[in-house]
């Protein structure tokens, strides 16, 4: 019986997610599998990827081969590299402690360049964060100063009426004061 280990999709449209199976070549893509060796899913940033390497690499020595997208998978958990330092221990080329070692090796290796990565991309997103509330507060400032600059104008036009209508007040006042002083000065004349 060929073994595969392939995706089988899970997941609702647009949003998919997949188990890492180990099936029979000729099973439907969602249909029976033998073994579920993990799971795959795409959706998150990064993608998220839980895998058992122990299984996997147990199937892969027993002739299972994986598809593209699955032997990228293998290869990212390091089931490909774990399979093919006990290729060497069954040779005699290594020891299996010798084995151990340069797979925990690998494996931290791979640890750092991830989060390295996480941490590369989680500045990228603080720096376009940082970027955006900038841009935020530039375009409040502006906002705020045309507000400013509207109530500033608002605020001179009714000073101006305020002071027009006080002058013309004032220049009434002066025309009525103007004749009673006529008539007073005309009454001194008089008298």
């Amino acid at each position: 019986m060929p073994v595969k280990i392939r995706l089988q999709r899970h997941g609702k449209k647009g949003k998919p997610f997949f188990w890492i199976v180990a099936a029979d070549a000729r099973a439907k893509r969602d249909g029976k599998y033998l073994e579920k060796l993990g799971i795959y899913n795409p959706v998150t940033q990064p993608a998220t990827i839980e895998l058992d390497v122990d299984s996997s690499v147990k199937w892969l020595r027993n002739g299972a081969q994986p598809t593209d997208t699955a032997k990228r998978i293998l290869s990212y958990k390091g089931a490909m590299m774990k399979k093919h330092l006990l290729a060497g221990v069954d040779k005699g080329a290594l020891t299996e402690e010798e084995a151990d070692k340069k797979f925990e090796a690998w494996m931290s290796e791979k640890g750092d360049k991830i989060s390295t990565a996480e941490e590369k991309a989680a500045k990228i997103k603080e720096v376009e964060r940082e970027k955006a509330l900038e841009a935020e507060r530039e375009v409040n400032a502006k906002r705020e100063a045309e507000a400013k600059a509207a109530q500033d104008e608002e605020e001179a036009k009714v000073k101006e009426e305020a002071e027009a209508k006080a002058a013309a007040e004032s220049e009434k006042e002066s025309k009525e004061e103007a004749p009673a002083e006529e008539e007073s000065s005309e009454d001194t004349k008089k008298a």
